[in-house]
């Protein structure tokens, strides 16, 4: 997007109506409904674009480095398919209506969050190769970013008016193998925690396998780093983790869990656990119930067994459990979690937390603590009674009430 702007494009990010000159499509192609959504956003343009609405279509992204040329015969309304990594195609197509201009820097960005956070994504690819997961066969070998390239690009954020950052790859605690011969997590956090400027960090997708318990300082000693931690752990039987190929077992995930919140008081985690792969039986499912009562996850998501071509799951696994059965799987375990979080942001009422202001609502302001990230976590509820809250602006919030996820406060008034 930057690259099209500095060659004179006026960019929309996310337009809710499919008109204009041109249209690019990023897709994703990880599980079964993901894909589902890709294919009915491109239907959706090719329309529009039918009807006279648009000039010009191209698609790219995950789905379509897996499937160009299926898609390609199927969606022949799409002028150009292009796969994950290759937005320079699309420029380079491009560049014959404008003037070819350089980014001043290769990590110069538009900001298509709200302008007071951003995503950073450290790495690209993942070397695991859990047995149900596409994402290696798209993406390709890890691929670690030159810590100094991530420090500059957080200081140009900075610059920019970001102050809240979101630290994202396929395999967070993998950081750094491949250029340093060594876990290098730790140290990029703890140089971009003393970044002037940084007010919250956030760490999304960490592996449990052999996890780099050195983070946990880093998070211990800067109060920049919020005390939050997204591991995706999947399941707890030994049985459906051997099958999966996750290298874990039941016992060292009950031992992880203990040692983070331990090392780290107050800690709230999501993980992201799957119903439905093959192996998993009342047993092993009773089991995965008694582990999320046990764990108490102060956030979780949870998703049915889709099996994913040319996975390993796909290769040496049948697909036997029928979707009724998942489903009824994910509900059960939903609801458990449900009154988990329940309970958690209850526990919460009365306390004094920082809460960072998202945008209003009606007549609330919505905003969020460390503990919940954009889009994905509860939020905290403001009267708009209250006073003018600034959106990007950090507040002393008192937490008057909770629901089963989201959270309702006023300003605390200092003595």
């Amino acid at each position: 997007m930057a690259r099209l702007k500095a060659l004179g494009y006026r960019v929309t990010h996310d337009s809710p109506h499919p008109q204009g000159e041109i249209a690019v499509i990023n897709t994703c192609g990880f599980i079964g409904d993901a894909k589902e959504e890709s294919v009915n956003m491109i239907l959706e343009f090719c329309q529009a674009k039918e009807e006279g609405r648009l000039r010009r279509l191209y698609v790219m992204g995950c789905l379509s480095e897996r499937y160009m040329k299926e898609l390609g015969k199927e969606i022949p309304q799409v002028d150009r398919f292009y796969g994950k990594f290759d937005w320079s195609g699309i420029i380079e197509e491009l560049k014959g209506e404008k003037c070819a201009k350089d980014l001043q820097m290769p990590f110069e960005r538009v900001i298509t969050t709200p302008s007071h956070y951003a995503y950073v994504k450290i790495s690209e690819g993942c070397d695991r190769k859990c047995a149900y997961c596409a994402i290696p066969i798209i993406t390709g070998r890890h691929q670690s970013r030159p810590m100094d390239e991530i420090i500059a690009e957080v200081e140009y954020l900075v610059s920019q008016g970001v102050r809240e950052f979101q630290v994202i790859a396929q395999e967070l605690t993998y950081y750094g193998l491949d250029l340093y011969k060594k876990r290098m997590i730790a140290p990029l956090i703890d140089r971009m925690a003393q970044v002037k400027g940084v007010k919250w960090i956030r760490l999304h997708y960490a592996y449990p396998h052999q996890f780099p318990m050195e983070l946990l300082d880093v998070m211990c000693r800067h109060r920049n780093v919020c005390r939050y931690l997204d591991i995706a752990l999947q399941h707890i039987s030994t049985n459906v983790l051997t099958n999966m190929r996750r290298h874990v077992d039941k016992q060292q995930t009950y031992e992880l869990i203990t040692r983070l919140r331990e090392a780290v008081p107050g800690i709230h985690l999501r993980t992201t656990l799957m119903v439905g792969f093959p192996g998993e039986g009342e047993q092993e499912f009773e089991e995965l119930k008694e582990f999320v009562r046990w764990a108490r996850f102060e956030r979780m998501g949870a998703f049915a067994y889709s099996e994913e071509d040319g996975t390993y799951a796909a290769r040496h696994f049948k697909d036997e459990i029928s979707d009724e059965v998942k489903q009824e799987r994910l509900s059960q375990l939903m609801a458990i979690q449900q009154d988990i979080s329940a309970e958690v942001q209850a526990s919460k009422v009365g306390q004094t937390l920082q809460v960072i202001i998202d945008r209003r609502e009606g007549e609330y302001y919505v905003g969020r603590t460390e503990f919940d990230s954009p889009e994905v976590d509860p939020e905290v509820l403001i009267p708009v009674s209250e006073g003018l809250l600034r959106r990007g602006c950090f507040y002393r919030v008192m937490i008057t009430d909770a629901d089963d996820f989201d959270l309702y406060g006023k300003l605390k008034v200092e003595s």
